[in-house]
């Protein structure tokens, strides 16, 4: 597993993104309406920020906005057979928001961790 991209919530994804291409020269590489958000994916070397803005004031990051503000919102780690990932964290009693893997942006197999037995961090599995 590598680090795939570092999600962010925000309430402009087009301003934020002009700031991160401006200030480390990140470059637009993706974007997509998908699951009541605006995903916008910028290239960093092997990784990415993946910049999420609600579409609708009753979403997923339009809850997580109004909870904790803009920022980090899940890390995301690249797998090469999610299934043994969500198997290995069963094993090891780790809870999933996803019990089995879900499309993502970009049409990725996707499954979530729950923060309470991850340190606080939301932790998503992606398979490319």
């Amino acid at each position: 597993m590598h680090l795939d991209h570092a999600g962010i919530a925000t309430d402009d994804a087009a301003a934020l993104a002009d700031t991160y291409e401006t200030l480390l020269s990140a470059p637009v590489v993706h974007e997509e309406a998908f699951d009541g958000m605006r995903v916008v994916f910028l290239e960093l070397g092997e990784g990415y920020f993946e910049l999420l803005e609600p579409l609708s004031d009753d979403g997923t990051i339009a809850s997580y906005l109004d909870s904790q503000g803009p920022g980090i919102h899940h890390l995301a780690l690249a797998t090469d057979d999610i299934e043994s990932a969500l198997a290995r964290a069963r094993e090891l009693d780790v809870r999933l928001i996803d019990e089995e893997p879900r499309t993502g942006a970009w049409g990725h197999d996707v499954a979530f961790l729950h923060p309470k037995d991850t340190g606080g961090v939301l932790i998503e599995f992606v398979q490319h």
